[in-house]
């Protein structure tokens, strides 16, 4: 297996992680009285954030290097 494709299996997997912080984050911020709790959550929808950023700057870039190696 290539590093592209392991690097586009890590950025779906990692932008559903990230889409199931943020739903839960959500559902915190729904309930009276958590708060504290929510702010929590909410950091913690970061943690997937971060890698994502990484991998979607990488399959971003790919093509432009692509084309330029090939001329």
């Amino acid at each position: 297996m290539t590093w592209n494709i392991l690097i586009r299996r890590a950025h779906r997997w990692l932008s559903l992680a990230f889409t199931a912080a943020v739903i839960t984050n959500i559902a915190a911020m729904v309930i009276p009285g958590q708060e504290a709790t929510a702010m929590w959550i909410g950091l913690l929808a970061l943690v997937p954030l971060i890698p994502l950023l990484i991998t979607g700057l990488y399959l971003f870039v790919q093509p432009f290097v692509r084309r330029r190696n090939s001329a």
